[in-house]
C-alpha cells in the first residue's frame, strides 16, 4: 500500500482517536484549526495530527478524507468539501441515517470525490478489540486496508453506500434508544412514587435492568451529541415504512440533559430525573385525551339499561336483529 495523506474532519474525542490509530500505521494525518476550540487543538496535537491551519491546505493535500463530527453536520461539512472540489476518496463515518449517507455521497461524488460510508459502533479507539468501523459503497476495501493492524478495526460491508450507516442505525437504535428509555421509565417510576417496588420486581424478574437504568448517568455529559443521532435513527426507520416516533421521543430526553454537557462529573441519577421530568408545558396527548373522554363517560348517567335472565336476553337479540335488519 503507497503512502497516503488523510485529512481529518474534525478530531473531537472519536476522531482525534481514530487519527491516531493512522498515525500509528505510519501515515500522514493532517487537519485544520482554524476556528476550532483550545480542547480540539490539544488532542489533535496529542495524537500526532499535523495542523495545517485551514480547510483548504489540509484538503489539498490529502489523498483521503475522514469526516467524524455531530449527525447534524455531517451534510454540510460533506458539501463544504465538495465546494473546493475534493478528489481524493471522502469517508462519512458519522452516526446518520442511510438516505443522509446517501446524499452526503451525492455531494462529494458530483465535484469529483470517491464516497466511503462509514458507522462506528464502540468507543474511541484507545485500546485494541472494542471499536469497529464498518464501510460500504466505493473503494471501502481500500479505506478498510488504512487501519489493519491497528487499534480500530475496519471492516468492509459487500454493500453500498448506506449499508454502515443503516447497520449502526440498528445498534444504536437499541443501546442508546434503551437507554434513553429506561432513564423515563426510572423517572415515570419516582414520579409515581413506585421507584422502590420497581426495583424490587425488577431483581425478582429483570435483574440487570436496574443497573442497566443508571447508565445514563455515565452518558448525560455527552447525551447532546446523541439528539442529531436519535433524530438519523428516526428518519431510518420512517424511511423504512415503520414508525419513528420512539427515537424522536429519545432525542427529546436527551435534549433535556444538555444540561450535564462538559460537566466535571457524572450527575445523580436523581439529576437526571429531575432534569427529565423537567418540561415544557405539558401537551396533551392522545392517549390522554382518550382517556379522559372515557372518564367523563363514566361520569355520565349511563343510558343502557341491562336486563338479566335468559327471557330478557332473548328479547334484546331478537330486538337487535330486527334493528340491524331494517338498517
Amino acid at each position: 500500500m503507497s503512502t497516503r495523506t488523510i485529512a481529518l474532519l474534525h478530531p473531537g474525542e472519536m476522531g482525534a482517536a481514530i487519527g491516531a490509530c493512522l498515525v500509528t500505521r505510519g501515515l500522514r494525518v493532517v487537519w485544520a484549526s482554524a476556528g476550532r476550540s483550545p480542547a480540539t487543538r490539544s488532542r489533535a496535537h496529542a495524537a500526532g495530527i499535523e495542523d495545517l491551519g485551514i480547510l483548504d491546505r489540509a484538503l489539498g493535500v490529502a489523498d483521503v478524507a475522514v469526516s467524524v463530527c455531530p449527525p447534524h453536520g455531517a451534510l454540510a461539512l460533506a458539501r463544504e468539501v465538495a465546494r473546493r472540489r475534493f478528489r481524493g476518496i471522502y469517508v462519512d463515518a458519522n452516526a446518520v441515517s442511510p438516505e443522509t449517507a446517501r446524499n452526503v455521497g451525492r455531494a462529494v461524488e458530483k465535484a469529483g470525490a470517491s464516497f466511503v460510508d462509514g458507522g462506528i459502533i464502540g468507543p474511541p479507539p484507545v485500546e485494541g478489540g472494542r471499536t469497529r468501523m464498518y464501510l460500504s459503497g466505493g473503494p471501502a476495501k481500500e479505506i478498510a486496508a488504512l487501519f489493519a493492524g491497528s487499534r480500530l478495526e475496519a471492516i468492509p460491508l459487500d454493500a453500498r453506500a448506506g449499508a454502515a450507516s443503516a447497520l449502526k442505525a440498528c445498534y444504536a437504535g437499541w443501546t442508546k434508544g434503551a437507554t434513553a428509555l429506561l432513564a423515563a421509565i426510572r423517572a415515570l417510576a419516582e414520579h409515581e412514587g413506585v421507584e422502590a417496588a420497581l426495583l424490587a420486581e425488577w431483581k425478582l424478574s429483570q435483574p440487570d435492568l436496574e443497573k442497566r437504568s443508571e447508565v445514563v448517568t455515565v452518558q448525560a455529559r455527552k447525551a447532546w451529541r446523541w439528539i442529531g443521532e436519535m433524530e438519523e435513527i428516526a428518519a431510518s426507520f420512517e424511511a423504512a415504512g415503520l414508525p419513528g416516533g420512539f427515537h424522536l421521543a429519545a432525542a427529546e430526553l436527551y435534549r433535556k440533559l444538555e444540561t450535564f454537557k462538559d460537566g466535571a462529573k457524572p450527575p445523580a441519577l436523581a439529576e437526571v430525573t429531575a432534569a427529565i421530568r423537567e418540561a415544557a408545558p405539558r401537551r396533551k396527548t392522545s392517549a390522554s385525551r382518550r382517556l379522559g373522554s372515557e372518564q367523563r363517560k363514566e361520569q355520565e348517567p349511563s343510558r343502557t339499561h341491562f336486563k338479566f335472565g335468559s327471557g330478557a336476553i332473548k328479547r334484546d337479540a331478537v330486538k337487535r336483529l330486527r334493528s340491524l335488519k331494517r338498517d
